[in-house]
C-alpha cells in the first residue's frame, strides 16, 4: 500500500474536515444493498403482521420513510455528496422465530461515488419508523445488525458480506 493510500481523504492539509473532490471520477453504475434488523416482542409483531398497529400500516410507512431516509442521506451525514439516486427499493423480511423483522434496502444511482451510505440510511431510518410506530406496544425493542450487504460499481469494485 502507498503513503497516499493511508492518508485521511476528508482531512484538509489544515487538519480540517473537508468534503472529497470527486470531479474526476467517471460516473458508473452503483448499486448497494444494506440491511437493519428489528427485533421486537411476539406481541408486537403480530399487530405488525396483522395491520392492528394504532399508528397504521406499519410496513408501508416504513417503506415510504425509507426511500425517504435514502434522499436524505446528505443531509443526515456530513461529509456525504449529494447524488443521483435512480433507485431505492426496500423489502422486509418477518422472522416469526426471532420475533424480528429484517430490512433490505437496497439503492441504485449513476454516478462518481457510491450508494453504501444511501442503503445504510435507508435500512435504519425504516427501522427506526418501525420502533415509532410500535414504542407504544414494545419499548424494549432493539435495532441491530446494520451493514452493507454487498455493492457493485465504481473504483474500488464490488463487494460481498
Amino acid at each position: 500500500m502507498k503513503l497516499e493510500d493511508k492518508m485521511l481523504t476528508h482531512i484538509n492539509e489544515k487538519g480540517y474536515a473537508k468534503m472529497v473532490d470527486i470531479s474526476e471520477k467517471d460516473d458508473t453504475k452503483r448499486v448497494a444493498t444494506a440491511v437493519a434488523t428489528i427485533t421486537m416482542s411476539k406481541e408486537a409483531l403480530y399487530k405488525v403482521k396483522n395491520g392492528q398497529v394504532k399508528k397504521g400500516e406499519v410496513l408501508s410507512v416504513a417503506q415510504v420513510a425509507g426511500i425517504m431516509g435514502a434522499k436524505n442521506t446528505s443531509n443526515n451525514i456530513p461529509m456525504c455528496h449529494q447524488i443521483n439516486l435512480v433507485g431505492c427499493d426496500l423489502d422486509f423480511e418477518i422472522n416469526e422465530e426471532t420475533s424480528s423483522i429484517n430490512i433490505y434496502a437496497t439503492c441504485k444511482s449513476l454516478g462518481k461515488t457510491g450508494v453504501e451510505m444511501e442503503a445504510l440510511n435507508s435500512a435504519t431510518i425504516a427501522a427506526l419508523t418501525i420502533y415509532d410506530m410500535c414504542k407504544a406496544i414494545d419499548k424494549k425493542m432493539i435495532i441491530s445488525n446494520i451493514h452493507v450487504l454487498e455493492k457493485t460499481g465504481g473504483k474500488s469494485g464490488d463487494f460481498k458480506f
